[in-house]
C-alpha cells in the first residue's frame, strides 16, 4: 500500500505518495523527519535517517514530480525540473536514484524553497 507523506519546507507545502519500493518502505517506517534544503538545479534534496543500496530500478533520468532516494548521500530527491546533468527539460539526476514515489502537488512551488531551509516530511 502506498504511503501519502505531507512535505514542509518553509511556507511550501506539497503532498506526494510514496511508491510500495523497498527504499520508499523504508523511508514510510523512518517519518517523521527533518533536514535542510540542498539545491541542484531544480531539484531538491537532503539527508534522511534512511539507509538502503541501489534497487534494480534506479535510474537517472527522471520526470518532473517525481521522488527519488539517493543511495550515496542517503538523501531525499525531489526533482521538479532541469538539473545540471539535464540535456532538456527533464530532471537527470547526478548519479542513479531509487525512483520511491511522486509529487500529488504542483511541482512548481518547489522552485520558492531556498538552500537551507528546514524541511519535514510526515505521514499525511
Amino acid at each position: 500500500m502506498n504511503t501519502r507523506i505531507k512535505i514542509t519546507a518553509g511556507s511550501v507545502v506539497v503532498e506526494a505518495e510514496l511508491n510500495d519500493s523497498p527504499s520508499a518502505q523504508a523511508i514510510a517506517r523512518a517519518l517523521p523527519f527533518e533536514s535542510r534544503v540542498n539545491t541542484w538545479g531544480e531539484e531538491i534534496y537532503f539527508s534522511i535517517p534512511v539507509q538502503c543500496e541501489l534497487e534494480e530500478t534506479a535510474r537517472t533520468g527522471m520526470t518532473v514530480g517525481e521522488l527519488g532516494y539517493w543511495p550515496p548521500g542517503q538523501a531525499l530527491c525531489l526533482f521538479f525540473g532541469p538539473t545540471p546533468a539535464s540535456t532538456g527539460d527533464e530532471p537527470r539526476a547526478a548519479s542513479p536514484v531509487n525512483p520511491v514515489g511522486r509529487l500529488l502537488s504542483d511541482p512548481g512551488v518547489l522552485k520558492d524553497v531556498e538552500p537551507g531551509t528546514t524541511i519535514r516530511v510526515e505521514r499525511v
